[in-house]
């Protein structure tokens, strides 16, 4: 079985081809570096993504998130929950930690706030 995909792991956006057999992926064709090969690998069976949103600031407004890391696309209604029913306070810089451990990622400032 052959599963096409185009890869979303730098600008070039190869067009890769997955190899399936036995529901193991068996080989991975039209990569052009080693992060496509693991992107359609993961992509496969278990895709991920980092999760954009905002938090309100107590003093009014909303703040900029992502997660630092990507977590599992079968997870991001969850991870929305958790951010949607969170509040913080300013100051805020970028890269703070807003919610830790959220599904495995934490939940950080994309924005610097005074």
């Amino acid at each position: 079985m052959k599963k096409e995909l185009t890869c979303v792991e730098c600008p070039m956006g190869c067009r890769i081809t997955v190899l399936l057999e036995d529901n193991k992926v068996i080989g991975v064709e039209g990569n052009t570096c080693a992060r496509g090969k693991m992107y359609a690998e993961n992509e496969v069976f278990d895709p991920k993504r980092v999760v954009t949103s905002t938090v309100k600031l107590s003093c009014g407004g909303v703040l900029p998130v992502k997660t630092d890391r990507p977590v599992s696309k079968k997870d991001m209604f969850s991870v929305m929950k958790v951010i949607n029913g969170a509040c913080c306070k300013a100051p805020v810089k970028t890269g703070d930690v807003i919610i830790e451990n959220v599904f495995g990622a934490n939940i950080i400032s994309a924005k610097t706030v005074e």
